[in-house]
């Protein structure tokens, strides 16, 4: 696609014309930012001068960059600027000046000592919408304390509920941040509309604390209303039997789910060839199978050691039973889904183009923004032209150390 074209499509997405100003690290504002990217807003990130976003050094396993970094900034604009230069004020005034939406994700307090507080901000500007983001909101005796992912699922009892029955486990992938930076950027989207009615833009506070708890309703009402937590089941399910990762006789693995009676008995007749399984009085219910689950499992994989990888495929695709590979994240990248809908693209990066999917939210009849992935302050000289510094003045700015 060319240049021309590109911009083109760019200018039709959701979200063209709207600033997003972000003073953002880590994973959950980025996170936010970066959907409204993908819809078409152009983000402002401002990093500190230097080393930036602390993302960027998380690992170096993208020829050198950081993974979380790569995946979560594609599509924004960097501005380097230390904000507690006695020059950034001004410099955030006039960039805030021309942004539609504010997010920052600043330890405790931070943003009321820099002026960058919500209700600072909208006194200046009415239809500016602010979005704090924090570890566990804004009051309470958990205000201040650090709250790193891991924290965040050991308090909201995630970790209590993932892993085995003798290892509990985080999640392999950053839940309380991602469930953050979903409800931010969904928030925003709503505040967007909102401000099309009123004129008014608003302030919302998202935490990953309460993001999470938000994401353990269904363990919380388990535990409130049935006396005990649901037990850790690796794959399984605390509250379905069949349900999880089981193997045929060479060692191929799917995970299955059974939910309902008709699949009950599909699956005993058609997969695991023998119908009397179902009637089992152990197993002849949802209940029943649960609290025989160890005995369940037994019978189950009994059957399934005689057959191959591709015959138990294709039992449970006649059974119509619900069932996935259990894939490994080599297999992933070359998944025939992600090729058969063409969900791959370049983006440029300051070590060269990179791999990444598309947003996963599709736009009908329009193609996504898929921009390049930002040096530290690579825009900060075109950003500041915009908002009327000339060159010398940015010369000056930058030896003063504010760049």
């Amino acid at each position: 696609m060319s240049p021309e074209a590109a911009e083109s499509n760019r200018r039709v997405l959701p979200l063209t014309g709207v600033t997003v100003v972000s003073c953002e690290q880590a994973v959950a504002a980025p996170f936010a930012t970066r959907q409204l990217a993908d819809l078409g807003a152009r983000v402002i990130k401002v990093e500190r001068p230097g080393v930036g976003d602390f993302a960027r050094s998380y690992d170096e396993t993208v020829r050198g960059m950081s993974s979380h970094f790569v995946w979560l900034n594609r599509s924004k604009e960097s501005i380097a600027l230390d904000l507690k230069h006695p020059d950034a004020a001004r410099v955030m005034e006039e960039l805030l000046g021309q942004a539609d939406v504010f997010v920052q994700n600043f330890a405790p307090g931070a943003a009321a000592r820099l002026g960058l507080d919500a209700e600072t901000l909208q006194a200046r500007d009415p239809r500016l919408i602010t979005c704090s983001i924090s570890g566990y909101g804004t009051s309470g005796p958990y205000r201040d304390a650090k709250a790193y992912d891991l924290l965040i699922q050991s308090e909201t009892g995630l970790v209590s509920v993932t892993g085995t029955e003798d290892t509990p486990a985080k999640s392999g992938i950053p839940a309380a941040d991602i469930g953050a930076g979903m409800y931010a950027f969904s928030g925003i989207l709503a505040a967007l509309y909102e401000r099309e009615v009123t004129g008014r833009g608003t302030a919302l506070d998202v935490s990953l604390f309460d993001s999470l708890v938000e994401w353990m309703g269904y363990p919380l009402y388990y535990a409130d209303y049935g006396g005990t937590p649901p037990p850790r089941r690796g794959t399984s399910h605390a509250a379905i039997a069949p349900y999880g990762t089981y193997a045929a006789g060479d060692g191929t693995e799917f995970v299955l789910s059974i939910q309902n009676e008709r699949e009950w008995a599909a699956f005993c007749e058609v997969v695991l060839g023998d119908a009397a399984i179902a009637t089992d009085e152990r197993f002849d219910t949802g209940s029943k199978r649960v609290e025989h689950r160890d005995a369940l499992d037994e019978v189950i994989h009994a059957r399934l050691a005689d057959l191959t990888g591709e015959t138990f495929g294709a039992r449970l695709e006649s059974a119509r039973i619900a069932n996935a590979r259990r894939r490994e994240l080599s297999e992933v990248l070359d998944h025939p889904q992600l090729s058969a809908r063409d969900r791959w693209r370049t983006v440029g990066s300051p070590v060269g183009d990179l791999r990444a999917t598309l947003p996963a939210i599709t736009v009908a009849g329009r193609e996504p923004r898929m921009d390049p992935i930002p040096e530290v302050g690579e825009h900060s000289e075109a950003i500041l032209a915009e908002l009327g510094y000339d060159d010398d003045q940015v010369a000056h700015l930058r030896e003063d150390g504010l760049l």
